[in-house]
C-alpha cells in the first residue's frame, strides 16, 4: 500500500512494485491530465512535481518524470499535478502565463510544461534571483514540445511572476512522511528500508530483487521492454546512502563520501564550486527531471559503458565503500578503487548481497586540472558516444600524474594505460601527445553500433587528445581558454 498526499488530498493506494506513478495516476486515480509521450523520461510531457518536507520544515518540490519514477516512492511524499494549480476558476501564475503567452497549441505536452514552469515558480518564492537563460534551460530543458516554438513558453516563464499569486493553500502544508513499508515483511513487495542494516538484511533476504533509486535506467526495463518486477528494493530512504561527508583517507586524501543514493541535483552544487567542469556535464547528462531523481551510485552499479560520471570519477582517482552481508548476521564493509570495479560488459566486483554505500571525490589538489568532453548527437539529454574525461598536473613544464579516462571505448568504462604512460613526465607537445594517440590505438578496439561506428570513435578519441593539447598550449601562452568552455557545444574534428 502507499500513502501520499495528490494535490493536497490523502490517498491510500494498492499498486504492484513496477506500477510508475504515471500508470497509478492514469489508471488507477483517474487524474489523465498528466500525459504519456515518450515512456523514457525524454519528452517531458507526463512532469509532475514532488513534495516533501526540508530542514526548515517547508515541503519544497522537485520535477519528475511520472513515467519512469516507481509509485512507491510517493510513500510519505506530496504529489502535484496539473489538475491541483488552480484555486477554483483563478489559475496558477504558471497556467495564467502560459494561456496569456499563447504557448499551447495541440496541448498534449502543456500540462508537463506547466508543471515545470510551477516548480521554478516555487524556487523562486522560496529563493528569488534572476531568471536567466541558462536558468530558463535548465528549468524547461526536459519538455518539448512540436507545435509552438519555444519562445512563447520561454516568455510564459518570465511573465510569471507578473500574475496574482493565486496558488492552492495546501501547496505549504507540510506532511509527515509516513512510516516506510515493513522491509522484513516476508510477503513484501517493495522493500523500502531506512537504515543501512536494514538495506543489509533485506539484500540477504532478497538477493534476486533489483535495487532502484532513481528508476531513470530500470524503468526503461518496464516502459520498453514490458518486464515486470515482483519486488524492489529501494534505497531512496536510506539514511546512510543519502549523507555528504568530509573525509580523509588513509592515505591523506581529503575529500567528500557522497553517499551511493544522493541524487545529482543534491549533488550539483559541491560540484559547481570544486569541479566546475563535472557539474556541466551533469546538465549533459540529463534534464532536471531527471538531476532530480537519478543518482550517482546508480550510474555507477549500472556499470554501462557509455555512462557518463565513471570517466570522470576514474580520472579523479575516486574509491568505493561497499557495503554487503555478512556470514551469519551483520553487514561486511570495504573499499577498492574505482578502477578495480568494473569487470567486463554490465559485470562489476559487487558481491552478492553487496550495495555502493558511497563514493569517494577527493577535494582538488592544487596545481590539478580536469577537463571533461561528451560527443552525442544531441547536445543535452542524450546518451554518449564518447566521453573523455582528462585529469593531470603540470610541474615544471612536464605533465604529472595523467589520467585519461574513456566512456563509449570498450566494454567497461576505462582508463588509458598506454596514453597515458606516452604523457608521464613528458612536455605537452606535439611530440609527446602525437606518441600518446598513436598509444591510444593500444588502449581500445571499440565496438561499431547506433551512436557510432569504431572508427568514428577512434577518431574522436583521438582528437579529444589533440583538444587537450591545443588547451594546454593556449594556457601556456596566456590566451583564454575558450575551447573548454562549458557553453561550446563540443564536437569531434579530423586532421
Amino acid at each position: 500500500m502507499i500513502d501520499f498526499h495528490l494535490n493536497g488530498q490523502p490517498r491510500h493506494c494498492e499498486a504492484s512494485p513496477d506500477t510508475s506513478v504515471l500508470e497509478l495516476l492514469r489508471e488507477t486515480l483517474g487524474q489523465t491530465g498528466t500525459k504519456e509521450g515518450c515512456a523514457s523520461g525524454d519528452c517531458g510531457a507526463c512532469t509532475v512535481a514532488i513534495g516533501e518536507a526540508g530542514p526548515d520544515g517547508r515541503v519544497r518540490y522537485h520535477s519528475a518524470n511520472a513515467c519512469i519514477t516507481p509509485a512507491h516512492q510517493l510513500q510519505g511524499r506530496q504529489l502535484v499535478t496539473v489538475e491541483g494549480l488552480a484555486r477554483g476558476d483563478r489559475l496558477h501564475p504558471a497556467q495564467a502565463a502560459m494561456v496569456d503567452c499563447h504557448a499551447s497549441q495541440c496541448g498534449f505536452c502543456t500540462p508537463g510544461i506547466v508543471m515545470s514552469l510551477f516548480t521554478l515558480h516555487e524556487a523562486q518564492q522560496r529563493s528569488p534571483a534572476p531568471l536567466t537563460p541558462e536558468r530558463l534551460e535548465a528549468a524547461l530543458g526536459g519538455n518539448l514540445c512540436r507545435c509552438t516554438g519555444y519562445r512563447p513558453i520561454r516568455d510564459a516563464a518570465l511573465s510569471m511572476a507578473d500574475h496574482a499569486e493565486e496558488r492552492p493553500q495546501w501547496l505549504d502544508l507540510a506532511i509527515d512522511a509516513a512510516a516506510p513499508q515493513q522491509e522484513h515483511a516476508a510477503d513484501a513487495a517493495f522493500v523500502q528500508p531506512a537504515t543501512l542494516a536494514a538495506l543489509v538484511e533485506a539484500r540477504r533476504r532478497h538477493p534476486e530483487a533489483p535495487i532502484v533509486a532513481g528508476g531513470t535506467d530500470l524503468w526503461l526495463e518496464v516502459t520498453q521492454r514490458l518486464q515486470r518486477f515482483e519486488r524492489l528494493v529501494d534505497v531512496t530512504r536510506v539514511a546512510e546512502l543519502n549523507a555528504i561527508e568530509a573525509t580523509t583517507l588513509d592515505d591523506g586524501r581529503e575529500g567528500w563520501w557522497i553517499g551511493g543514493a544522493v541524487t545529482y541535483a543534491r549533488l550539483e552544487p559541491l560540484l559547481e564550486e570544486h569541479y566546475p567542469a563535472f557539474a556541466h556535464l551533469l546538465h549533459r547528462l540529463g534534464s532536471a527531471q531527471v538531476r532530480n531523481r537519478g543518482t550517482l551510485g546508480g550510474n555507477i552499479a549500472n556499470a554501462s559503458p557509455i555512462g557518463d560520471t565513471p570517466p570522470v570519477l576514474l580520472a579523479l582517482g575516486s574509491r568505493l565503500w561497499l557495503a554487503g552481508p555478512e556470514e551469519g548476521a551483520g553487514e561486511a564493509e570495504r573499499e577498492l578503487p574505482l578502477d578495480a570495479f568494473f569487470l567486463d560488459y554490465k559485470k562489476t566486483d559487487l558481491r552478492e548481497g553487496e550495495v555502493i554505500r558511497a563514493i569517494f571525490l577527493p577535494r582538488p589538489e592544487p596545481g590539478r586540472h580536469l577537463r571533461v568532453w561528451k560527443l552525442s548527437k544531441r547536445r543535452e539529454d542524450d546518451i554518449s558516444a564518447v566521453l573523455g574525461a582528462f585529469s593531470w598536473r603540470l610541474e615544471d613544464g612536464v605533465l604529472r600524474d595523467v589520467r585519461l579516462a574513456f566512456g563509449g571505448m570498450a566494454a567497461t568504462p576505462t582508463r588509458a594505460a598506454a596514453a597515458e604512460a606516452a604523457l608521464e613526465g613528458k612536455a605537452p607537445d606535439l611530440a609527446a601527445f602525437q606518441a600518446a594517440r598513436l598509444a591510444l590505438q593500444q588502449d581500445f578496439s571499440p565496438m561499431s553500433d547506433v551512436r557510432g561506428s569504431a572508427h568514428y570513435r577512434k577518431l574522436s578519441a583521438a582528437n579529444l587528445l589533440e583538444r587537450l593539447r591545443l588547451v594546454l598550449m593556449m594556457e601556456d601562452q596566456g590566451q583564454s581558454d575558450t575551447a573548454s568552455s562549458p557553453e561550446v557545444m563540443l564536437h569531434a574534428y579530423a586532421h
